[in-house]
């Protein structure tokens, strides 16, 4: 983990002999943080190099205008490719000190795979994996989670969809799974709140900069996600823009960084099945919940299950068994009876304490206050005052 302090910065730029040249600051600076500002993600010619030489001598061969002919012996290009590459690297140079200064204001941590912690999981994709990772909130939630989970699908989720990620985030995230999403609306939205909810660790993948909040009406939401204990995490600088190849290769990482991929609500284009694929080629559990047949917003999980062999997902103890979990149906926290017996012992005239709640319904108190959470997600609880009611009718 590289420190990106004010103190650090000024520390790597002491004794550049150039400091008004800006080939002369980045060379003070981390390779592999360059290398990120150099680079689109899962650049697979940057990735080669700089497995084969290291992550400094390639930046020596690249900036220094050694040639080309190395980087053609390492990667197997042609001149035109190796000469291509070079000058799209180099086109950025001046680029890597506002990504560090960038991160330093928004207090985020770099991760590489030579220093600190590192999610071995994310070297499965071999030169496509990423130089570094930016990481705001939690390193540990992304570096050592217990188990890790993807609810991926629709931007454009029904309520069908909504319903379903969320019981499946809020009971698997009870159990000590991390679950992971992309922060955008809809499925991914509702699978972070509904694991906030529930008490649990959420991992937010982002295409751009991880101090741009995109969408920028999930600000609040991403804001959240790094309180609790969470982590937005990606692999641009700082500063960089969310564009529709970034989200694209980000999926990658999704796939990557988890142990199973779940797909909850997809339409038959829907850049989840990007994801699946992702996941599939890994040879990662990929799993998808079937729909309505008459759904378009449920084909492209029927399409996962015929095309791809994908499991059939219709409950948490699915997804448990994916992972290779044992199910514990002894724990009424985990069964979808849990949400109706809460339900139930609400009031719509008087507000009801969850250790009321709890005795009336027969269930402990943290199963009744994570049940709450959900239930408040689908409108169908309340909060007043000290207390929680049915919806007002």
């Amino acid at each position: 983990m590289i420190d990106v302090s004010e103190a650090a910065v000024r520390r790597r730029t002491q004794g550049v002999a150039r400091p008004d040249d800006d080939l002369g600051r980045l060379q003070a600076l981390d390779a592999r943080m360059l290398w990120a500002a150099l680079t689109e993600p899962g650049d697979g010619v940057a990735g080669a190099l700089v497995g084969a030489l290291g992550a400094r001598e390639a930046l020596e061969l690249v900036l220094h205008r050694r040639g080309s002919e190395r980087l053609m012996e390492r990667c197997g290009l042609d001149a035109a490719a190796a000469h291509a590459a070079v000058r799209r690297w180099r086109a950025r140079a001046g680029d890597a000190p506002h990504a560090v200064s960038a991160a330093q204001r928004a207090g985020v941590r770099v991760l590489t795979p030579e220093a600190g912690p590192w999610p071995a999981r994310l070297d499965d994709l071999g030169p496509h994996a990423p130089l570094c990772l930016w990481v705001r909130g939690e390193v540990s939630a992304v570096v050592a989670p217990a188990a890790t989970v993807a609810l991926v699908g629709a931007r454009a989720a029904t309520s069908y969809g909504e319903h379903v990620v969320a019981e499946l985030a809020a009971e698997l995230g009870r159990g000590g799974a991390s679950i992971v999403s992309g922060g955008a609306y809809g499925i991914d939205g509702m699978a972070h709140r509904a694991a906030l909810a529930a008490g649990a660790v959420t991992v937010a993948w982002l295409a751009g900069g991880v101090d741009r909040a995109y969408p920028a009406g999930h600000r609040a939401l991403l804001d959240q996600v790094v309180a609790s204990g969470g982590a937005l995490v990606g692999e641009a600088p700082c500063g960089a823009a969310p564009t529709k190849w970034r989200f694209l290769a980000r999926n990658r990482l999704i796939a990557a960084g988890s142990d199973a991929t779940v797909v909850v609500e997809a339409g038959w284009r829907s850049g989840s099945l990007n994801t699946a694929g992702h996941a599939a080629a890994l040879g990662r559990p990929l799993g998808a919940v079937p729909g309505p047949i008459t759904s378009a917003t449920s084909a492209g999980c029927h399409r996962l299950l015929r095309e791809y062999a994908a499991q059939c997902i219709t409950s948490a103890d699915d997804v448990r068994e994916l992972i290779g979990w044992r199910s514990t149906p002894a724990d009424p926290g985990s069964s979808a009876d849990t949400l109706s017996r809460v339900q139930e012992s609400l009031s719509g005239r008087a507000a009801r304490t969850p250790e009321e709640l709890a005795r009336r319904s027969g269930l402990d108190i943290d199963a009744v206050e994570s049940a709450l959470g959900l239930l408040v997600l689908d409108g169908a609880a309340r909060r007043v005052g000290d207390g929680w009611c049915a919806p007002a009718r």
